[in-house]
């Protein structure tokens, strides 16, 4: 049996415990996708339903992140699982953004008279779905009743091909937009099809030269990978197509099929590993190609051009600094609780919390959410910096906590070393190693506590 020793992360003692390699189980590479800690499904009622003023008070308000989420879409694509409805019925998206209004009205009452947004996001669904019109208004909530100078602070918007059109590009240039992510998924219309997401190459290029025409200065466009028909081939072929324009940022995506989804109906065309096996094969294929033409890896999914501009710089950190979600699909960050409203996959679940949310009158308390205590606090950092490429600081985290990451957690550092996740030679940073940036999917969710396993193993999908 080979023993790999246990390679120690900084902080640890050298006399770490060999890890038999062969008795370390088999950890699937696509687990879960963790962008926020802890994930929404872990999320319940809040029977006090306690008063955004107190939730806010106390808290550090200089450099917030203000969250508008729009959950409409033109068509909802197979693999979606975010929280939105295709299309509305006449008089919907007003009246959502009604709700939006005077949802912002509380929100910022509940706030210090200094509170200050150090960047923001338009999200979804699709904002895009959006009017030329309820653009403006979107930006004017923003603004005018949050206090955000969206012109001042780094705003990024996401939109796809069939609503990238020149009115609402103009609207949202002019109104300050420095970044645009457009979600192509596939320049082959076969894997476009695959995946639900009926759309021509055709109209994605002539999206695509709108959006540089309108001067937002960095592109984004996605991608994913695993689609089914999807070989290394056409793989490189769509990222070459999403080279010729030079995006300043590209995201590449493994596809998951999740429950309530299209593709979740259409049954599995290959076993789980066969399935693991192809898509870490693509994402190395596509890693390596945008290493190749000059990008840098910012994470498992993120490639930014070199020398491109960035989004624009902001003081805020997603550690440590609070979020104002507006939206029923938004969340909201404070130390001590993150919270939302209710959650839902299913169409004719999203409907009825969207129709909820646009008959609130009063939105001055929370609703749903999951308190933050001093150790959740250290896992969600601990996942927000290591699923980084730049890694962590364990001089930061110890000024924050007063301990170090191998103390808190050396069980799971001790795993990943002995799996070859961690760089070695890193001096003071605990980074993960090309391999474990591959595997950021298993990372993230082998930090999450045994309290929100729980909770998210409870959760019935809706």
């Amino acid at each position: 049996m080979t023993t790999a020793p246990a390679r120690p992360a900084p902080g640890t003692s050298p006399a770490a415990v060999p890890v038999p390699v062969t008795e370390l189980p088999y950890a699937p590479p696509y687990q879960s996708y963790v962008y926020a800690y802890p994930h929404k499904t872990a999320y319940r009622e809040l029977p006090d339903r306690p008063p955004l003023r107190e939730l806010w008070a106390g808290e550090p308000q200089h450099a917030l992140s203000l969250y508008l989420h729009i959950p409409f879409c033109e068509v909802r694509c197979g693999f979606c699982n975010l929280f939105t409805r295709i299309g509305g019925p006449d008089g919907l998206t007003t009246a959502y953004l009604d709700a939006l209004d005077r949802q912002a009205v509380a929100v910022r009452a509940a706030l210090d008279e200094g509170a200050r947004f150090a960047l923001a996001a338009f999200g979804g669904g699709t904002p895009t779905y959006l009017s030329a019109a309820e653009l403006e208004r979107l930006c004017d909530i923003a603004e005018h009743r949050m206090g955000a100078d969206l012109r001042a602070v780094p705003l990024s918007v996401e939109a796809s091909p069939a609503t990238a059109t020149a009115d609402r590009l103009a609207v949202l240039a002019e109104r300050g937009t420095t970044r645009l992510s457009l979600g192509v998924q596939s320049f082959v219309d076969a894997e476009a099809r695959s995946a639900v997401r009926p759309q021509k190459r055709a109209d994605v290029e002539a999206a695509l030269g709108r959006i540089r025409d309108a001067g937002i200065p960095v592109l984004n466009i996605d991608l994913i990978y695993g689609i089914d028909g999807q070989t290394e081939a056409s793989w490189l072929h769509s990222l070459d197509a999403a080279l010729a324009w030079q995006p300043e940022e590209l995201y590449l995506y493994p596809l998951y099929v999740r429950p309530l989804t299209g593709l979740a109906r259409r049954g599995e065309a290959e076993s789980p590993a066969q399935w693991d096996a192809r898509r870490l094969a693509l994402y190395r294929a596509g890693r390596d190609h945008l290493l190749a033409h000059g990008y840098q890896q910012v994470s498992m999914r993120m490639f930014r051009r070199a020398a491109a501009p960035q989004a624009g710089v902001s003081e805020y950190a997603c550690q440590t600094d609070g979020m104002v979600g507006l939206g029923c699909g938004a969340r909201s960050y404070t130390s001590r609780l993150h919270y939302s409203f209710d959650y839902a996959v299913d169409a004719t679940e999203v409907r009825r919390i969207i129709d909820d949310y646009v008959a609130t009158e009063t939105f001055d308390r929370a609703v749903v959410g999951r308190a933050m205590t001093p150790a959740e606090a250290r896992r969600r950092h601990l996942v927000q910096s290591l699923l980084q490429a730049e890694g962590l600081a364990p001089a930061e985290y110890r000024a924050r906590f007063g301990s170090t990451p191998a103390e808190d957690f050396p069980a799971e550092l001790a795993e990943f070393a002995a799996r070859g996740w961690l760089a070695e030679g890193t001096g003071d940073a605990l980074r993960l190693s090309p391999e474990g940036l591959a595997h950021s999917d298993a990372v993230g969710p082998t930090l999450f506590s045994p309290e929100v396993r729980a909770l998210m193993a409870e959760y019935e999908a809706k």
